[in-house]
C-alpha cells in the first residue's frame, strides 16, 4: 500500500469548475497521486469545537453552503461511501483530553466536495469529513501530526481552504480578474515561505505576511494549510506546489507534502 501525500488545496467557489485551467490542473494532479483508500478533509467551512466527525454513511445530502449561485450548483451530488472505519481511527488518534463528538447528519461541505468532484468525478472513494475544532495554527499542526499515520495506510488527507480570501476587498468580480496588491503580496509571501520551509513564519502569518489584514480578514481559510502541513513526514521539507495563479484575484496556490 503506498504512503499518500497530504494536501492543501485552494477549493474555490462552486463555479470554480466552470474553470478549465484549475479543471484540467486538479484532474492532472489527482493522476499523479497514488489512488486512495479513503479520503479525510479538513474544509474551511466547518468550524465546531470540539472535533466533530460528520456523517460515516452513504448517501448524506451535501451542504449547499452558499448563496446567489444558478440552480444547477444546488443540484450537484457526490454519493461516496461512508467511511465509518476511518471515522473510528481518528477518534482513536486522538489524545486522552480531545473530545471527539459525532454529528451523523452532518454531509460533505462545498470545501470539500467541489475539488473531489473534479478530483475523483466517480465518487468511490470513501470520504471523511472533520471539523475545524480551532483556529489556531500551533493546535492545528498538531493536529495534523495525529492524522499522519492514516498516510501510511493510503488515506488521502486534504486542509481545503484558499491561500487568500479576501472577499469583502475585491472590486472586480470577474474570474481572470486581476490580483489586488494584498492578495498578490500575501500570495508571493506564502510561496516563499514553502519553498524555504519555514514553518515557523508560517505559524505567525498574522503578524509576518504582507497583505494582512486584507488577504484574511478572518482567517478560516487558510487555518486548513497547518494541519496539512502537520501531516507532512518531516513539517517544512518535501513541499511540491502544485497549483498557482488566481480567480477572481485570489490565490489559488495549492501544494502536496510527504
Amino acid at each position: 500500500m503506498s504512503t499518500v501525500p497530504a494536501l492543501f488545496l485552494s477549493h474555490g467557489a462552486p463555479p470554480l469548475v466552470d474553470s478549465e485551467l484549475w479543471v484540467s490542473q486538479l484532474q492532472r494532479w489527482a493522476a499523479d497521486l497514488p489512488r486512495p483508500t479513503a479520503i479525510l478533509v479538513v474544509s474551511a467551512h466547518w468550524e465546531s469545537a470540539p472535533l466533530t466527525i460528520g456523517s460515516t454513511t452513504t448517501g448524506t445530502p451535501l451542504v449547499y453552503d452558499f448563496g446567489g449561485f444558478p440552480r444547477r450548483f444546488y443540484e450537484v451530488t457526490y454519493p461516496s461511501p461512508g467511511a465509518p472505519d476511518l471515522a473510528r481511527q481518528v477518534a482513536a488518534l486522538m489524545p486522552d483530553d480531545e473530545r471527539v463528538v459525532q454529528q451523523p447528519h452532518r454531509g460533505l461541505d462545498h470545501g470539500a466536495y467541489v475539488p473531489l468532484t473534479v478530483m475523483y468525478p466517480d465518487a468511490d472513494i470513501p470520504v471523511l469529513q472533520i471539523s475545524l475544532p480551532s483556529l489556531d495554527p500551533e493546535r492545528l499542526l498538531h493536529l495534523g501530526r495525529r492524522l499522519r499515520p492514516l498516510r501510511e495506510q493510503g488515506v488521502l488527507v486534504i486542509g481545503s481552504g484558499f491561500t487568500t480570501h479576501g472577499l469583502p476587498f475585491l472590486r472586480d468580480p470577474r474570474p481572470e480578474a486581476p490580483a489586488p496588491g494584498w492578495s498578490a503580496e500575501f500570495d508571493h509571501w506564502t510561496a516563499e515561505q514553502l519553498a524555504r520551509g519555514d514553518v515557523d513564519a508560517l505559524l505567525d502569518f498574522r503578524h509576518r505576511a504582507p497583505g494582512m489584514p486584507y488577504a484574511h480578514p478572518t482567517v478560516e481559510h487558510f487555518a486548513p494549510l497547518f494541519v496539512t502541513l502537520g501531516a507532512a513526514d518531516e513539517p517544512g521539507r518535501g513541499i511540491d506546489q502544485v497549483v498557482d495563479g488566481f480567480w477572481m484575484g485570489l490565490a489559488k496556490r495549492s501544494f502536496q507534502v510527504a
